[in-house]
């Protein structure tokens, strides 16, 4: 009986030695992401994260769904359909904007990679008056940078026609079945237009340089409630930030890529070299109204904000703090 007792107390004592990481997959809190498009190379420190298990090292299960626009993430999260969302920044800031129960939490792509692709015979901006161009959305990110090109180009509204579709593989197909004359694209699907004869006709990072352009989403309340995984999601998402921003992991990188992706591999490794060549992935992607100034001026000066344009209303300093002591 006694040898039983010290058997059963020294069991207990090496289970309870064991590290975290060896904790029953079934205790790992669950994240569900909603992101924009499906299998999105803007992802790609999502592909790495899961891929290098990062994510489960942090006890982070995650769970992914799609939408078809950042407008439709976000409905989804703040319905309560999802925990978090990540896409393009202005739709979260009209929808705290109109009260939604959203707050940004950390800046994801601090570097727009679009370029825009027109017919061959186009061939600068200026030669769109008169034409159709393809954008994510009338009230989408791609419209704000979409303005900021043409208009030093001499185009303003109603100079161009507009008609939209919220992933870059649509408007794509859009482009390549001739349904439109111009289309705003991001890799890899730039490096298609390219090789399909279609004419480069601007490029974003000439003409915004202080816009961020994607951002992670969370319901505000759930955040608020899950403190400790919100954290732990966001320490296995640093890792997998620092990780891609590692020359050394360039091979490995692009595998993951093609593999979650199913890119071409010329694609996934031009992809890798521009996305490095504008360091597109924010270090640390902390929430700050100095990031957020330029793109809320941008939204009021079109008439597209109900209340206040100050930045730093869209800015929950108790969500922010979340991601600032993950990163750390």
């Amino acid at each position: 009986m006694r040898a039983g007792r010290a058997t059963y107390f020294l069991l207990a004592a090496l289970i309870a030695s064991l590290p975290p990481l060896l904790v029953a997959p079934s205790q790992a809190a669950t994240v569900t992401l909603v992101t924009t498009g499906a299998n999105n190379p803007n992802e790609w420190p999502i592909f790495v994260g899961k891929k290098k298990n990062f994510f489960a090292e942090a006890g982070i299960q995650l769970e992914q769904a799609s939408a078809s626009s950042t407008a439709s993430a976000i409905q989804q999260i703040a319905a309560g359909s999802g925990d978090m969302a990540s896409g393009g920044i202005t739709d979260p800031i009209r929808a705290i904007d109109n009260g939604a129960g959203v707050s940004l939490i950390r800046i994801h792509s601090q570097v727009p990679p679009y370029t825009v692709w027109a017919k061959p015979a186009i061939k600068t901006l200026a030669d769109l008056r008169g034409k159709i161009v393809i954008l994510g959305g009338a009230k989408d990110i791609t419209r704000v940078y979409f303005d900021r090109m043409v208009r030093p180009n001499g185009l303003k509204a109603g100079d161009f026609d507009m008609v939209f579709a919220g992933t870059t593989p649509s408007r794509f197909a859009a482009l390549q079945a001739g349904a439109v004359d111009a289309a705003i694209l991001l890799p890899p699907f730039s490096f298609r237009a390219e090789s399909a004869g279609f004419s480069l006709v601007g490029r974003l990072s000439d003409y915004v340089k202080d816009m961020p352009f994607t951002g992670y989403v969370v319901n505000t309340r759930w955040a608020k409630a899950n403190r400790p995984t919100v954290v732990s999601f966001f320490k296995g998402y640093q890792k997998a930030v620092d990780w891609f921003c590692d020359p050394a992991n360039r091979t490995e990188a692009i595998a993951i890529l093609i593999a979650e992706a199913k890119v071409d591999p010329a694609d996934a490794a031009a992809t890798y070299d521009f996305f490095k060549s504008i360091d597109i992935f924010s270090p640390k992607g902390v929430v700050t109204g100095q990031a957020l100034a330029p793109l809320v001026k941008a939204l009021a000066d079109d008439g597209d904000m109900q209340g206040s344009a100050d930045p730093a209303r869209f800015i929950d300093a108790e969500i922010v703090q979340m991601n600032v002591e993950a990163a750390q």
